[in-house]
């Protein structure tokens, strides 16, 4: 029989499984449904059976819509607990959003009259309130959250808040965000806002709140809870955004994807409240986090005093590459919101990795463990030419930052795994491309290096239990002012806390190199790798953030 070789598409496939990705599972999948499957009460069948025969005359299907959100808040008005009045209001707000949106209706620029069944026809138009300013609702796509039901590996439990109004969700159309704001939630922009619609005699305005700014809405003489759908938005942001593939290119080709590396704002930002940055793990990309910050925007302290943003790069890099990319990013994150509160870190298997050098001043201890030669201005002196020394400069030396505050590890592997060292692990590490862009930058470090590399390390690599770099982090002390926290899975099985069979382990990342002495705070749950999909590790991250604020 004739030998063969392994294809790199079907290493890929073993390596994306050995790295528990679910190639084979979609991250989320938006189903619209129909308007005949979300009315709920005999006033809102009734109407949209009446108007069926209108589809082609908006400003009449327009009108009906406005003469149930009209009777509704009546009966609202004299009964504010009428959860069926309630029930029928946004089911009516929901359709003129719908309405509006198919047919290019422009109310946003100019009144629209629309016909009504009870005489005089409405005047509607819209009035913005407290909406952020990048907010225009002509630049967006706006659809009712309730037409939409949402499965797949990262929907979780649909996270939402009953109330008053129609949520939301708008998406951007036909622009690059990030030209117009670099730490933007990226070239497309997937938000929830709530609609409501007011009414002075038969004069009536749409008003958009956001919900993870304001938590009420005021409708005639009584104020509500306003309603939200804190899954939506994320939802169908990864049904329709090909982040799998762009997190496969990112591992296998990182030098011709570190322009894709960002730290981003999931919201607009909020001098008020204290940042939440997550980063992401090994073959991944912010998509991960979607179910715990679905669920954490489901709990109202949380809302009113943080704000959730990301740190995506590509992660067939080594670890110390990402991280001193981060920390150029929140240099410029700080040059643009001067008045941000300290950061909360959640970081998530290599991302916890990447947090760890984020409260840690690294002296000369590693540039001296891959280098006999100190950093000079003579870079001739290290065979180094200036890009290259500076390069390694910032990967190897570095300070804590003062603007983080606390840190949350989730299954972070800081002594490695010896899932890097078996033979996908192996075949992975071949098959990654070069982490850093042109060959002479590899080959300078390869010259000038003390350990005989053959090649500038790739993630894999440095996640090998033996490799010098992780060793010589691990003899560095984390600044004592900053708290940090450990999540730590073990399938369920237990095991041995040392090195002794059986070991405790979440399958890839073993007990002895999650652990980290003096946490705050260490949470073994029964979970595999992915503790922040794992409703003990959601709630975990929820505690600390309850807890921080205690301590602020």
């Amino acid at each position: 029989m004739k030998n063969t070789q392994f294809s790199v598409p079907f290493a890929a496939v073993a390596v994306c499984t050995l790295l528990l990705t679910g190639c084979a599972q979609q991250y989320s999948k938006a189903k619209k449904k129909s308007i005949a499957s979300i009315t709920a009460t005999p006033e809102q069948e009734d109407m949209a059976r009446s108007l069926k025969p209108h589809s082609k005359q908006p400003l009449t299907q327009l009108g009906g819509y406005l003469d149930l959100a009209n009777a509704s808040r009546l009966r609202l008005d004299s009964t504010p607990s009428d959860t069926r009045a309630q029930s029928d209001y946004n089911f009516a707000v929901g359709r003129i959003i719908e309405i509006i949106e198919n047919q290019n209706l422009t109310p946003w620029i100019e009144p629209i009259l629309c016909q009504s069944g009870g005489g005089k026809p409405w005047r509607l138009s819209f009035t913005p309130l407290d909406l952020h300013p990048e907010i225009t609702p002509a630049n967006f796509e706006i659809l009712p959250a309730d037409r939409y039901d949402f499965n797949g590996k990262l929907v979780g439990e649909r996270m939402t808040k009953p109330g008053l109004g129609a949520p939301l969700v708008i998406v951007g159309k036909d622009q690059d965000y990030t030209k117009l704001d670099e730490f933007v939630q990226g070239e497309h922009i997937y938000y929830g806002l709530t609609a409501a619609v007011r009414f002075e005699g038969r004069e009536c305005e749409i008003i958009l709140r956001d919900p993870l700014k304001v938590e009420t809405v005021q409708l005639d003489r009584h104020s509500y809870p306003l309603a939200a759908d804190f899954q939506a938005p994320l939802a169908l942001s990864l049904a329709e955004l090909d982040l799998k593939k762009k997190e496969m290119s990112a591992f296998f080709n990182p030098s011709k994807n570190a322009d894709t590396a960002r730290l981003a704002r999931l919201q607009p930002y909020d001098p008020t409240k204290i940042p939440v940055l997550f980063i992401h793990g090994l073959t991944n990309s912010q998509a991960t986090w979607m179910p715990m910050i679905d669920s954490l925007r489901g709990d109202a302290t949380i809302r009113a005093n943080y704000q959730f943003w990301i740190f995506t790069y590509p992660t067939g890099q080594p670890y110390p590459i990402p991280a001193a990319t981060l920390r150029s990013e929140l240099d410029k994150i700080k040059g643009q919101y001067p008045d941000h509160k300290d950061i909360v870190v959640v970081g998530h298997s290599m991302g916890g990795m990447i947090s760890r050098l984020l409260i840690t001043d690294s002296n000369m201890t590693l540039w001296n463990n891959a280098f006999d030669k100190p950093p000079s201005e003579n870079a001739g002196l290290l065979r180094l030419d200036g890009k290259t020394s500076q390069l390694m400069r910032d990967l190897l030396i570095f300070k804590a930052r003062p603007d983080v505050s606390r840190v949350i590890y989730a299954s972070a592997s800081h002594r490695g795994s010896e899932s890097a060292t078996n033979f996908l692990g192996r075949l992975g590490a071949k098959i990654v491309g070069n982490p850093v862009a042109g060959d002479e930058i590899n080959d300078e470090v390869v010259n000038a290096s003390r350990n005989n590399i053959k090649r500038i390390p790739n993630s894999i690599d440095v996640l090998d239990p033996d490799s010098p770099f992780l060793k010589a982090v691990d003899t560095l002390k984390p600044d004592p002012r900053i708290p940090y926290h450990s999540i730590i899975g073990d399938r369920g099985k237990g095991g041995n806390l040392d090195r002794t069979k059986p070991v405790s382990t979440d399958g890839i990342v073993p007990y002895w190199s999650s652990h980290l002495d003096g946490a705050q705070s260490e949470l073994i749950i029964p979970s595999e790798h992915w503790t922040i999909l794992h409703p003990d590790g959601i709630a975990e991250v929820n505690r600390i953030l309850h807890l921080h604020l205690g301590q602020n």
